[in-house]
């Protein structure tokens, strides 16, 4: 352990007296929940929530990049997400002059790669939907991102995602570990999809893992690896394969950038690695110390490559970035042990077959 991860674990377990205490708030919050004297809504419209227990990143955005590929082609479907670290407040429609400013990464993300899609934003989800299905009255789905914990909302299907690296039965509540609800709350869930696993898991690894998650009879659970694909050029889209000969800086502020890492690692020469926080909004200045420390890589072949999530926000700069050797390296969930035909098939009986509570 280096002398940093020590004084983080240190700092961590002064702080289990305030993990204690949010994990009872926690607990009170959701027995209100439980026994109804406060009330989660329904909107007679089927509702997939996609999220997790704990604060980082566990997939969550590929996932539902995943759910509108699936659903899109059949389904008039649109999706609701907080807007984590944009610059408005309330309800929000993206339109064809939406920016990641105005209705943040994520959402922009899905927008981008599904502009028939409405991709809507509001931190009160309860108001946000109605507003939604206003605005977008033949929609037929409606896909929340990252709102598992947020109950004002009964979901008819609730995916939770859970980290390999971090399962969240491991795991503790806030400040001292990453959960911010309980892991009680993990019944309430209808899939759990543990991701980011190796693409090398064991079957006996597989069983071990979902004896160790103990679902419920109402639960299924299946498991995912990273899928990268073909970089592409930032402005102009062009694609470049990634050879062992390549000299890559990797750019990115997301919340967890490991398996970006170690797959670069594994198929360029030598990376180099330049981080931000999650969700950081780029500037001009940070433009030009990443061009600066891609001038000071001395090899013929040097690029740069960033996350999709990064990209969105990197974007405004496009007249900058056309000049420069900026990569976007996409990712995709890939369900493991041939269960993605259940799973597609699990996600479209929930829809063909809901019945309003």
């Amino acid at each position: 352990m280096n002398i940093n991860a020590f004084f983080l674990t240190s700092f961590r377990i002064v702080l289990i007296p305030l993990a204690l205490l949010y994990g009872m708030l926690v607990w009170v919050r959701n027995k209100l929940f439980d026994k109804k004297i406060l009330k989660s809504a329904t909107f007679g419209i089927p509702i997939i929530n996609v999220g997790n227990i704990a604060v980082g990143g566990t997939g969550k955005s590929p996932m539902v990049l995943y759910l509108l590929h699936l659903l899109q082609p059949h389904f008039e479907v649109a999706t609701l997400s907080r807007g984590y670290k944009r610059k408005t407040k309330g309800y929000v429609l993206a339109n064809a002059e939406s920016t990641a400013i105005e209705i943040g990464d994520e959402p922009m993300l899905f927008h981008q790669q599904f502009p028939d899609v409405a991709v809507a934003v509001g931190e009160e989800r309860l108001v946000a939907i109605p507003q939604l299905l206003q605005d977008k009255p033949n929609t037929q789905v409606v896909v929340l991102d990252d709102a598992f914990q947020h109950r004002w909302v009964q979901a008819g299907l609730n995916i939770l995602l859970t980290e390999y690296q971090n399962l969240y039965i491991n795991d503790f509540f806030l400040p001292t570990g990453d959960l911010r609800d309980s892991k009680q709350s993990a019944k309430r869930a209808d899939i759990i999809i543990v991701t980011k696993c190796p693409p090398t898991l064991s079957e006996a690894e597989r069983r071990k893992i979902t004896e160790q998650l103990q679902p419920q009879t109402h639960q299924t659970v299946y498991f995912t690896c990273l899928q990268y694909g073909t970089p592409y050029h930032i402005t102009t889209k062009q694609e470049r394969t990634i050879t062992a000969d390549d000299e890559v800086l990797v750019v990115c502020g997301i919340a967890n950038p490991k398996p970006l890492q170690q797959y670069v690692q594994q198929h360029a020469h030598t990376y180099y690695f330049q981080s931000f926080k999650d969700h950081h909004i780029f500037s001009i200045d940070d433009v030009e110390q990443i061009q600066k420390k891609l001038a000071e890589l001395d090899a013929p072949k040097k690029y740069i490559l960033t996350t999709q999530k990064d990209a969105v926000r990197l974007e405004k700069f496009a007249d900058v970035l056309q000049n420069i050797p900026m990569y976007v390296l996409p990712v995709q969930h890939e369900f493991m042990f041939g269960t993605a035909n259940a799973f597609e098939q699990q996600i479209s009986t929930f829809i063909k077959n809901y019945t309003t509570p």
